[in-house]
């Protein structure tokens, strides 16, 4: 899952990190530099990051391996690992440390299997990317440039949350996620309550959901779950659309 969702985010364009608990993201962020990158994916939700896997899109510098040991992690997934690096992480006697080669080709069609009582199921893979996407503005106020990135960066996250989905993000970094909740509105609740805890263990003024954007998995055939995305400041939402009550 770590692995999967961290190669959404093409490593020549900017180091990505993904930080995730029992197979979905606590935190995802892009950043200037690697070690960055991870402060902000952590700054989502420290609390749940705590024996999380984290998968990084570069190669593991010092710095940031450095940053990772602060907090007790399970596993580090990544393409490559510097040698100043790996004497970083071998401090750790209980950390483990795997390095891929390459990252995954998102697009890259082919089949996924889940065994089932009895049976598998077998099914055609997720290689859908938001960038291949004819997106269309259906209200009346255009999204802006930085509320149409921030969308797409969510959305991107939202793809390897379980449902019910919803994801904030803004300026390259996720601000609240609510994952595999029976009710959508519970997801987008949880994702705002989970935006203010981190807010105030980093003494913000204000949730970074504030003036964000919010993207769900699914379409939205009632008011209410973005109701509750727009009490929590998300300014744009995208999602697949379809249903009679969009």
């Amino acid at each position: 899952a770590a692995f999967e969702l961290v190669a959404e985010f093409l490593p020549e364009k900017a180091p990505a990190v993904a930080i995730i608990k029992h197979a979905n993201p606590c935190g995802v962020a892009t950043a200037p530099t690697l070690a960055e990158a991870y402060r902000r994916a952590l700054a989502c939700d420290s609390t749940s990051a705590f024996g999380g896997i984290i998968a990084l899109n570069q190669e593991l510098d010092a710095e940031t391996a450095e940053e990772i040991v602060k907090l007790f992690t399970e596993v580090i997934i990544a393409p490559a690992v510097s040698d100043a690096a790996k004497a970083v992480i071998a401090r750790k006697p209980n950390l483990r440390l795997l390095a891929t080669g390459g990252l995954p080709d998102p697009r890259i069609p082919g089949l996924a299997a889940k065994t089932v009582s009895g049976g598998l199921l077998v099914q055609t893979r997720d290689n859908g990317m938001v960038e291949d996407l004819e997106l269309k503005v259906v209200t009346k106020r255009t999204p802006t440039a930085q509320e149409l990135e921030d969308m797409k960066f969510a959305f991107k996250v939202a793809k390897h949350v379980k449902s019910n989905a919803i994801v904030y993000a803004k300026d390259g970094q996720t601000a609240g996620i609510g994952a595999g909740q029976m009710s959508r509105v519970d997801s987008a609740r949880i994702a705002a309550i989970k935006a203010e805890e981190a807010a105030k263990a980093l003494g913000l003024a204000t949730p970074l959901t504030k003036g964000s954007a919010v993207a769900s998995e699914a379409f939205l055939p009632f008011a209410d779950g973005l109701l509750s995305a727009i009490a929590a400041g998300a300014t744009a939402v995208i999602q697949p659309g379809g249903s009679l009550r969009d």
